[in-house]
């Protein structure tokens, strides 16, 4: 029971971060942006969560500081993307070098670590009294508040995304941004939000992996979490309820990746570290061709 229990704490915790930055990929991918800088942007919000709880002594304080931080980080990418209609896979990819070089610059500028890891304020758990004190499951409600606030957003962003106007127009302008132009619709303010939301939420998703998951911050800490991120939106049909169920997969996979690694199963530690990667390439190999793109997915848009 005991290892049941600790499966599921780990499979939450792992999943968090995944599930709140493919939230804000719903958005931006809904309008036609491919967000490869999503590795980047969760990068920097991991070191700057860590700087602003270490400068403030508030986790609250350095999860919003991670989260403007990456949010102008994010308009950079906007800028180069849509403003000079570069392409959005290179611009990504030149991002997450930028960022990869600037973290490790700042980590060694902000912290000294040469009388050892400095000490910052966390995302404590907050248990809900009755629930989580139920075998086994009981972990479930035993976890952060920002752990909390990404699964009650699905339901949010469901509902922004399939019964709003502001939703409609989203959708609109990742299917034929032509037309949505005919109606009115601000096709460059659409786009440039959307990639600022994103932005702002793969911060908070590297800020929970620094300050949720661990206690402090590792250059390239985030290890492809990015990539996983854009996979779950994919595998989950750019769907936020599809994203949970997909975020959740992968989380599996990680949990059970750290469990193989306690048991001592003489599997060679290279291999057991691939499973989740492996897992993704799987997943969304296999159901690529049951999730559709946006048909004007990264293609430049210019008003006549």
């Amino acid at each position: 029971m005991e290892d049941i229990a600790s499966f599921l704490s780990s499979l939450i915790r792992m999943s968090t971060p995944l599930l709140i930055a493919g939230l804000g990929l719903v958005f931006s991918a809904n309008a036609g942006i491919v967000n490869i800088g999503t590795e980047g942007f969760m990068l920097l919000g991991a070191l700057m969560g860590c700087a602003g709880s270490y400068w403030t002594g508030s986790a609250f304080a350095g999860a919003v500081i991670a989260m403007v931080a990456t949010m102008v980080f994010s308009a950079v990418f906007a800028f180069f993307t849509l403003n000079m209609q570069a392409d959005q896979t290179v611009v990504g990819a030149a991002v997450n070098i930028f960022a990869s070089g600037l973290t490790i610059t700042l980590n060694r500028i902000v912290f000294d670590t040469t009388n050892g890891v400095p000490v910052i304020e966390t995302f404590n758990a907050m248990p809900i009294p009755g629930l989580s004190s139920i075998p086994v499951v009981g972990v479930l409600f035993n976890q952060s508040l920002v752990c909390y606030l990404a699964f009650l957003a699905v339901p949010v962003v469901w509902y922004i995304m399939k019964k709003t106007h502001i939703g409609l127009e989203v959708r609109s302008v990742g299917e034929n941004p032509r037309a949505s132009d005919t109606l009115g619709i601000n096709i460059l303010a659409t786009r440039w939000w959307t990639i600022l939301l994103s932005g702002l939420l793969s911060g908070l998703a590297g800020a929970y992996m620094s300050m949720g998951q661990l206690s402090f911050f590792t250059e390239g800490m985030v290890s492809g979490k990015g990539f996983m991120a854009l996979a779950v939106v994919v595998l989950g049909c750019y769907s936020p309820v599809g994203v949970m169920g997909a975020s959740l997969i992968f989380g599996a996979g990680m949990a059970l990746q750290y469990r193989l690694q306690a048991a001592n199963t003489g599997i060679p530690y290279q291999i057991i570290t691939m499973l989740p990667y492996v897992i993704t390439l799987v997943a969304v190999c296999g159901f690529i061709r049951k999730s559709r793109a946006p048909a004007a997915t990264a293609v430049a848009y210019t008003k006549e």
